[in-house]
Order: C-alpha cells, then structure tokens, then sequence
C-alpha cells in the first residue's frame, strides 16, 4: 500500500518534519511491506518555512530581527523564483511567535511586531515582488502597528510599544504610511490565514485572542479601545481608501476575513493592499499535496490535539478536504482526540487515533513525544494495512 504522511506540528514539542519522520518509522514498524512518503504540512505557523523549503528549495535569506519583546532573535526569509516571479515566505512568529516568550513574559499589551516589518523589509530589499506571510502562533494584540513602524510608517515611540501604546498615538502617528504605500507598489502581498476573527467587537482579536496570550480580561477591554482608535488613525490617513470593486462602496478593512488574524497583524497587512488565502490551502498547494494524495493509496495526518478548533481552518481539515477530493481515505493521529466520531466524519476523516486516551498516557506522551507517536502509528498501520 502507498501511504502518504502529511502531518501538522505537534504544538511546540515537535515540528511537521519531525512528527513525520517518527510517524514513518511507525508505520514501517507496523507495515514494512508499505511504500511511505513524507509530506509536512503547516498552518503559517512555526515551522511554516520549513515545510516550503522542502517543496520548492529556494534560497533561505538569514536576518536578524526583533522578538516581541524587542530583543534580537535569528529569523529568515525564503526566496524562490515561481511562475516568472521573485517570491518570498515569511514566517510572521519567527518576529512575533508566543513560542519566543517564557510564561511569565506574555502581555499582549507591551509585545510588538516591529520583527514582521523587519521581514518584509527583507524581502523587498532581495527583490521579491510577491510576498506570503503565514502569521499563525502570534504573541502579538497591536494590529500590525509595530510592523507599519519598522516598514516606516511612523515613529517606534508611538507605534511599536504594544497594542495598549496605541491608545494615545498622536493624530499624525502614521504620516509616513503614504511613502511605505508606494514602496509595495507593484508587490503582490499575501496575508495566508484560516483564521477568520475579525479586528474589533465582541468576537474580535482583543476580545477572543489577547485571552490566550497571556490578556486579563480588564486588559481585554483596554486593547479593544486602543485598537478601535488605531484603526481611526490609518482610516483618515490612507490615501486612497478601499472600495469594494462590484459595488463601489467603501470597505471596513477592520471587517475583512483575515483582519484580527495574529493580533489584528491581519488588518495591517490588508492595509498594505494584501490578498487574503488560506494558509493550509497556500500550502497544500505549494507542497502539491492534490497529485500526492492521488498518487497514494491511504493519507495520515497528525496534529497535538483534535478539538472542535480543528474542525475547519486546520491542517487536518485541509488534507481531510483535498483526500476526498482526490477519493482517498484519510486518518488522522492525534495527541489527543477531543471530539467525538460524529464530527470527525462531518470534517471526511475515515477514523483518528490519540495518542494518548488517559491522564497517565499524557505525561508518558509528554516525556517521550517520538516515542509514543511511533508505537501508536505503528498501531494504526496494523489497523490499516495488515500482515500479508
């Protein structure tokens, strides 16, 4: 049997190429009779770079950028000539990642994205006129501020201090944006995202994801404000405001999928004249993910942890869409599978497997996360593809 390995990230213990190493040495443990390929996949997350390298090589450009919180981190851009055109992936958490922060040091309200900027300086100073920025993992609630700052849009003091420093930027806090504006004419930016949050309200990224990165909800509120007055600001300052092109009305880029993605990172990019595309479908696509998935007889997937959140918008959701497309069953290999079968099979998944089921299961998985991983995809082998 041909069995194609297309996992995601196992959060941050184990990256997509490693998950699928230990899930292919699994499977051959349990079905040595089967042809095994690799595929990594990725949400525009950590690790999102390595996945593209491995589909169109290219060229890694090294920099040095901003972490969230200001200190020098190493970071990349990837830099690949598709179709006639220089393009360039960018990995928005190399700058901005939670995962570049200790516990103790996440507050949405002081961290930046100055970084991001930084990275897409990168990119157009290597030539690049089409650029892709997954901006999934973010530790960031300044919509982008801190990444307009650093591209030259406005003074750092004012805009790169954390989303709570936008409450009282100055009225003329971003009177460079005109100059940056110009500087991507004739650059197609992409902002790759599945996640639709919008920028402000009650379901905005204040209210929904700042939580998650370290917000209390008095801060919540705090952020929701200082975003709500940013957003004032580049409205009055853009100088050709968006237009729907059907209708000729003006749009509300807070309102545009994509927007509250990463901290509201989302609504800057739009800012900048991005497209908006799913993350996992940019990759599937990239990665040629149709023709493997055709070419193969069974597809495995794998992420951390099997939630509702899983259910669309997700690596696993992806390749379950494009296995059905291609008439290929999919299963999925869980960390922890935290749905029940119902919707597992609404999402096309044949079956999903965890990898842990019980409390003493998940440490063991915690302290030994290849390990664990390879026996249980060793299991599922057998399942899937007995002894002859």
């Amino acid at each position: 049997m041909r069995v194609l390995i297309a996992p995601d990230t196992f959060g941050t213990t184990l990256g997509a190429t490693q998950v699928a190493a230990a899930m292919a040495e699994g499977w051959a443990d349990g079905a040595p009779h089967d042809e095994v390929r690799q595929l990594p996949l990725s949400n525009g997350g950590p690790g999102f770079l390595d996945v593209l390298e491995r589909a169109v090589g290219g060229t890694m450009v090294a920099t040095t950028v901003s972490d969230p919180l200001g200190r020098e981190v190493p970071a990349a851009v990837l830099l690949a000539d598709v179709g006639g055109r220089r393009t360039a992936w960018v990995e928005a958490a190399q700058a901005s990642g939670l995962h570049l922060l200790a516990a103790d040091e996440r507050d949405p309200r002081v961290t930046s994205t100055w970084g991001v900027g930084q990275l897409l300086d990168t990119a157009l100073a290597e030539g690049a006129t089409r650029v892709v920025v997954g901006v999934e993992g973010s530790a960031t609630n300044d919509a982008g501020a801190g990444m307009l700052a650093a591209l030259g849009a406005g003074p750092a003091a004012a805009l790169a201090r954390g989303g709570l420093g936008l409450r009282d930027a100055p009225a003329d806090a971003l009177a460079g944006l005109p100059d940056v504006l110009a500087r991507f004419a004739g650059v197609e930016v992409v902002l790759a995202t599945d996640d639709p949050t919008p920028l402000l309200g009650l379901a905005g990224t204040s209210a929904v994801e700042s939580p998650r990165k370290g917000a209390a909800p008095e801060h919540a509120q705090a952020l929701e404000a200082a975003l709500g007055h940013f957003t004032d600001l580049l409205a009055r300052t853009l100088p050709s405001p968006p237009t729907d092109l059907l209708t000729g009305a003006p749009r509300r880029l807070d309102r545009e999928p994509g927007a509250g993605a990463a901290g509201g990172l989302g609504y800057a990019l739009l800012a900048l004249g991005a497209r908006h595309t799913g993350a996992v479908s940019e990759v599937l696509r990239v990665t040629g993910f149709d023709v493997a998935a055709a070419g193969s007889d069974l597809v495995v997937t794998a992420t951390d942890r099997l939630d509702w959140t899983s259910l669309r918008g997700s690596v696993v959701s992806g390749a379950a869409e494009a296995g059905a497309a291609a008439a290929r069953p999919v299963v999925c290999v869980a960390g922890e599978v935290l749905v029940g079968r119902r919707e597992t099979m609404t999402t096309g998944l044949a079956g999903c497997y965890a990898v842990a089921d019980l409390p003493h299961e998940v440490d063991a998985m915690l302290a030994d996360p290849v390990g664990t991983l390879r026996r249980r995809t060793a299991r599922v082998a057998r399942t899937w593809s007995p002894a002859r």
